[in-house]
C-alpha cells in the first residue's frame, strides 16, 4: 500500500496542480494553514447544508461515482470541527445568491480538512464537482482501480461560463448510436461544462424519432441498406435487397435520455432538418415531393450530388419538400406537436441547410405557388417555407433555431439563427438583432481532418487542435448580447463507431469548451496543451478513445524555383523530431530535424517521427515525395 500510495503522490505532483478544462475565472492555490492537501478517503463525510434536495442529489450522484473507494464510500453527516481524521465535504444552494455566479457558477474551497462547494443553482453545483473530480489523479477515472484515497491539492476556485450556450451536435442520421451510446456522450459533455446536446435526429441517410402519428417515418425512413466504405462512394440498393441497417428512438427512450441529460445539466436540442436533406422522409412519404416518385428508399451514402469549385452543388436525387403543397404543412404539423411534447427545452432546430432549389424551379406547382403568393424567386420560396415553420413551432411554444440560410428570401420574425459557414450568416442576424449560436466550419466542425491526412481519414477539410483553439463566438463589432454562445459539431458520415465519435470530438471538443466558457484573456493554447496532455491521460485510464495527433510532426513545403522546401513542427513543447528518406524506419538515432531542408529528387519517401526523451510520442508520418510536391503548391 505504501509504494502505491507514493506512486500516487508522484503522479499527483505531475498532474493535479491546475488541469481544470475548461480554465476556470480564478484558481488559487491555498495558503491556509496545516497540510495542504485533501485526502479523499473513506472517512471523508458528506454535509448537504439544509439537506437541500438538490444538493444531496448532486452529492449521492457524486459518491455513487467514486469507484476507486473499494466498496468503503463516504457517509453523510454533520461534522462540527473537521479534522485530518474527521473530513467532510459541505454541499451549499446559496441562501443570498451570489450576483457574479448567475445559475451555473460556483466557488469551490479545498484544504486539509474541508472541501467546500458553494453555488446559486443546483448546475453550479454539479460543475464544481466536474472541477473537483478533474482535479483527482487521472487513475480516479478508471473504474477497477482501487486504491481507496486519492488526494485533491488545496485551492480556491471561483468559476462562472461566459456564454450560456455550449454546444455540440451530435449526428445519428449518418450513423445510428444507441441509446446509451447516447448517455455516455452526454456524460462526457456535462464533464466539460457542456451544457447543451444539438440531437441531430433527421438527415438524407435516415429518420430516428419515432413519430406516432407517421409510423413509416420509422418503418421505411429509419433504416437503408448496409454499406461500408466512405460516404459518397456506396453503391445503391440492388433490387430486393433488404433495408437492415439504422435504428431509431422510441419515444419512451426519448424521454428517457431527456431525464439523463437534465440530471447533468445538459439541455437537449432536436433538430428535424427540412426541406433539404429530407430523403429519409420521402422513401416513407413520396407524396410529400414535388415528383412524387414512388420508387424511393433511404440513401445509404451513395454520390447524390455534384458539388463545384464555387460550393454551389446540383443534387442528382430530389431530397427536398415541397412547399407548394399545404399537406407538407399538415406533415410538419404533426411532427413538431410530438417533437414539442416530448422535448422540454425552449428550442425545436428545423435545420433549413443546403437545400436545393432546382426541383422547385422545373416543378409546375412550385411556380404557379410563387406567381400566386408574389415570391419573386425560390429563395424567397424557402423563406416563406421558413416563416410558415416558425409560425408551426411558435404555436406549439417553441422558438425556431436553423442554419444560417433561413437568412436567404428574410429570416423568420422570431428565428435564432445558427452560423456554420463562417461568421458571416451570425454577424448578420445580430445585426437584424436576432439571437445567434456560433459554430463556423473553420473552427467547430468536428468531422473535419484533424492530424496529417496520410495516417486520418481523408475528408475534405482540416481543423487541427490550435486552430480550434482559436475560436472567438463574438466577432468584432458585433454586439455581444446576441450572440447566446457557440458548439461544435460531428457530423457521421466517416464514423461509423462510438469510440470513432470520440476520438473526432476530444481533444477539439475541450478547446470549444474553453472557448464558450473561459473568460477570453484566460485562453492560453501553451498551457491548454499543458493541461490537454492530463486529459489524454484522464481518457487513457477510463479506457477512453481519444485523438493524439497533436503529438504528430506538421510536416509542410514550400517551393524555391525547382526545389522542394521542406519545414517541420509540432505543437506540443519538448518534442523532438526525426526523419528519414532512405526507406528506413526513424528513431532517435536517425537524422534529427533542426531546420528546413531541401527534399532531394527521386522516388522518396519522407518518414517522420516525433520523440520526447528518446520514446515515441507520435505516430509514425510515411509521405511520397509527390504528396510533398502536392502540399507546396496550395
Amino acid at each position: 500500500m505504501k509504494k502505491i500510495f507514493l506512486l500516487l503522490l508522484s503522479s499527483f505532483s505531475v498532474f493535479a496542480q491546475n488541469n481544470i478544462i475548461p480554465a476556470p475565472v480564478s484558481y488559487e492555490v491555498s495558503t491556509s494553514s496545516g497540510m495542504n492537501m485533501f485526502m479523499l478517503d473513506s472517512r471523508t463525510s458528506i454535509d448537504v447544508t439544509d439537506d437541500n434536495p438538490d444538493a444531496k442529489r448532486i452529492a449521492e450522484n457524486f459518491v455513487n461515482s467514486l469507484g476507486f473507494m473499494a466498496g468503503q464510500k463516504p457517509a453523510f453527516k454533520k461534522v462540527a470541527t473537521p479534522t485530518m481524521q474527521d473530513k467532510v465535504m459541505i454541499f451549499t444552494i446559496n441562501k443570498n445568491a451570489d450576483a457574479k455566479l448567475g445559475n451555473e457558477g460556483y466557488t469551490l474551497e479545498v484544504d486539509g480538512t474541508t472541501i467546500k462547494c458553494a453555488a446559486n443553482k443546483p448546475a453550479g453545483l454539479f460543475y464544481a464537482i466536474q472541477t473537483l473530480r478533474q482535479m483527482m489523479p487521472p487513475q480516479a477515472e478508471n473504474k477497477e482501480f482501487s486504491m481507496g484515497m486519492f488526494p485533491i491539492m488545496g485551492c480556491k476556485i471561483t468559476d462562472y461560463p461566459r456564454f450560456g450556450w455550449r454546444g455540440l451536435m451530435l449526428d445519428v442520421s449518418r450513423h445510428f448510436f444507441t441509446k446509451d451510446e447516447v448517455k455516455s456522450y452526454i456524460d462526457l459533455m456535462a464533464r466539460y461544462k457542456f451544457n447543451t446536446l444539438h440531437w441531430h435526429l433527421a438527415d438524407d441517410n435516415g429518420w430516428r424519432l419515432e413519430i406516432k402519428s407517421l409510423p413509416k417515418l420509422t418503418e421505411i425512413g429509419a433504416w437503408r441498406v448496409p454499406r461500408v466504405g466512405g460516404f459518397g462512394k456506396r453503391e445503391d440498393p440492388k433490387e430486393g435487397e433488404a433495408a437492415t441497417y439504422g435504428g431509431f428512438y422510441t419515444q419512451e427512450e426519448v424521454k428517457e435520455v431527456i431525464q439523463y441529460a437534465n440530471e447533468r445539466n445538459v439541455t437537449i436540442v432536436p433538430e428535424i432538418d427540412v426541406p433539404g436533406h429530407s430523403m429519409a422522409v420521402l422513401a416513407a412519404y413520396p407524396e410529400l415531393s414535388t415528383k412524387k416518385d414512388v420508387k424511393r428508399y433511404v440513401n445509404p451514402g451513395t454520390e447524390f450530388a455534384d458539388w463545384f469549385p464555387n460550393g454551389t452543388f446540383k443534387m442528382k436525387i430530389e431530397n427536398t419538400l415541397n412547399p407548394s403543397d399545404e399537406k407538407v404543412y399538415e406533415f410538419l404539423d404533426k411532427v413538431f406537436t410530438e417533437v414539442a411534447a416530448l422535448f422540454p427545452n425552449k428550442y425545436i432546430h428545423m435545420g433549413g441547410d443546403e437545400c436545393y432549389h432546382g426541383y422547385w424551379e422545373e416543378d409546375a406547382g412550385c411556380q404557379a405557388f410563387m406567381k400566386k403568393n408574389n415570391l419573386k424567386d425560390v429563395h424567397e420560396l424557402q423563406s416563406y417555407f421558413v416563416k410558415r415553420v416558425e409560425k408551426i413551432i411558435n404555436k406549439k411554444g417553441k422558438t425556431m433555431i436553423g442554419w444560417d440560410e433561413i437568412l436567404e428570401g428574410g429570416l423568420a420574425p422570431n428565428a435564432t439563427v445558427m452560423s456554420w459557414r463562417g461568421m458571416k450568416g451570425g454577424i448578420e442576424a445580430a445585426r437584424q438583432k436576432h439571437d445567434v449560436v456560433m459554430t463556423p466550419t473553420t473552427f467547430a466542425y468536428l468531422d473535419y481532418v484533424q492530424g496529417d491526412p496520410t495516417v486520418e481519414k481523408p475528408i475534405y477539410a482540416s481543423l487541427s487542435l490550435r486552430k480550434s483553439y482559436q475560436f472567438e463566438p463574438v466577432p468584432d463589432s458585433t454586439d455581444a448580447k446576441y450572440i447566446l454562445g457557440g458548439q461544435g459539431n460531428l457530423w457521421t458520415e466517416q464514423v461509423q463507431n462510438y469510440r470513432h465519435a470520440l476520438y473526432m470530438t476530444y481533444p477539439r471538443a475541450w478547446a470549444i469548451a474553453e472557448s464558450v466558457w473561459s473568460p477570453k484573456e484566460k485562453k492560453n493554447y501553451t498551457n491548454f496543451l499543458e493541461r490537454t496532455e492530463n486529459h489524454f491521460a484522464r481518457f487513457d485510464a477510463a479506457n477512453l478513445k481519444v485523438s493524439k495527433a497533436v503529438y504528430d510532426a506538421i510536416v509542410t513545403t514550400k517551393k524555391d524555383g525547382d526545389k522542394i522546401i521542406c519545414e517541420m513542427a509540432c505543437d506540443i513543447p519538448n518534442t523532438e523530431i526525426y526523419y528519414s528518406m532512405d526507406d528506413s524506419f526513424p528513431d532517435k538515432f536517425a537524422t534529427k530535424y533542426t531546420t528546413t531542408f531541401e527534399v532531394p529528387k527521386g522516388d522518396i519517401t519522407l518518414k517522420v517521427i516525433t520523440l520526447r526523451n528518446g520514446q515515441p510520442l507520435g505516430r509514425m508520418l510515411s509521405i511520397p515525395r509527390a504528396e510533398l510536391e502536392k502540399r507546396a503548391k496550395k
